[in-house]
């Protein structure tokens, strides 16, 4: 496949970029891959195609504040920091996206706060937009991750500035392990009440963890797919999750993966006899088409960017002509994209 293929006009009018009052009214394609059928319904209908025994499989990352404003020595021009992830806890070494690059070289140290509480230098490059800094704080590790949580902001992907919303619609309900950068938006539509309705039908819900990273929206700058490479993210699937989930598949009940997160954490343990092992580590899976799913038999999904990794892992479960058959209708029928937008579920 190449990336030009994942190109579509995305009319700005369509992106939902604010939480709607109720995290459960939302829109809901349901697509089927054998017959090709596309029906429109509300996403509390998400029950009529489940029943006693199936599995749901969340993804329990938790965003953290991950952008922080701070400005330059010498010069104080602004500079944007994307907290991307946490290489040394007692050296207090990151992971980093800077913003304007161009101005932050090796040695440079840059300020956060309004009485200069954080001070961070940048010690090596990574790539044209990635540094590694090291912090320095006067206090403990508690005190400093605290710190940034307070100057911190919640690192929203759409052209905005964040609302007092953000902070908790910008999470699922069931988020507990902090240490994405980015929301796993499929959870997003899951209300207590509708989970509490699924349970009662029998529907069992288990967790694992995938804290997704910036790389998922950086621009891929290859026409080959095969060429592009992701940027690692932690995963974590116990052995509790790994044996409810085999043990379902045994069953011949359904395992659905909400988003495209607990996708490529499900297919990134998975074994040659097509069971679930557990995991702890980090992974760096790329899934587009074609490629043949083992473990997940329905997904659940949002409308995702042109071009994106997310949109060509969904293009590799459904199918390339559905997906941009289902896109195309979406468009016609005016679905919400994005963030805050609509979902999609797709049956085998």
């Amino acid at each position: 496949m190449k990336l030009s293929q994942f190109k579509y006009d995305l009319p700005e009018e369509l992106i939902g970029k604010y939480p709607r009052p109720n995290r459960d009214d939302s829109r809901l394609m349901v697509v089927h891959k054998k017959t090709g059928l596309i029906e429109h319904k509300r996403f509390p209908d998400i029950m009529d195609y489940f029943s006693d025994g199936d599995v749901f499989v969340l993804n329990n990352t938790k965003v953290f504040p991950a952008k922080l404003i701070g400005f330059k020595e010498k010069t104080n021009a602004k500079i944007e920091v994307f907290l991307l992830r946490e290489l040394n806890r007692e050296s207090r070494l990151w992971d980093t996206l800077v913003n304007p690059a161009r101005k932050i070289r090796i040695g440079n140290k840059l300020y956060f706060g309004e009485n200069d509480e954080l001070v961070a230098e940048v010690i090596d490059n990574t790539t044209s937009r990635g540094r590694t800094l090291r912090f320095f704080f006067d206090g403990d590790y508690d005190e400093f991750k605290a710190t940034i949580k307070r100057l911190g902001e919640t690192p929203i992907p759409l052209n905005r500035e964040p609302v007092p919303e953000d902070e908790e619609r910008y999470q699922t309900i069931y988020a507990k392990h902090e240490g994405a950068v980015a929301a796993p938006t499929a959870g997003l539509h899951f209300s207590r009440e509708l989970m509490k309705r699924l349970e009662i039908k029998g529907v069992q819900f288990t967790e694992l963890t995938l804290h997704p990273g910036l790389g998922n929206f950086r621009t891929i700058e290859v026409e080959d797919l095969s060429k592009h490479k992701m940027d690692s993210e932690r995963i974590h699937i116990t052995e509790e999750t790994a044996n409810l989930i085999n043990d379902t598949k045994k069953r011949n009940k359904k395992v659905v993966a909400v988003g495209t997160t607990s996708v490529k954490a499900l297919e990134s343990a998975v074994t040659i006899s097509k069971e679930l092992k557990p995991i702890q580590g980090w992974t760096n899976l790329f899934l587009f088409p074609p490629h043949e799913y083992s473990i997940a038999d329905a997904l659940v999904t949002n409308f995702h960017a042109p071009k994106s990794p997310m949109m060509m892992l969904v293009a590799a479960y459904a199918g390339y002509d559905l997906l941009m058959k289902c896109y195309d209708v979406a468009k016609k029928e005016k679905y919400n994209f994005l963030t805050y937008g609509d979902a999609m579920l797709i049956l085998e």
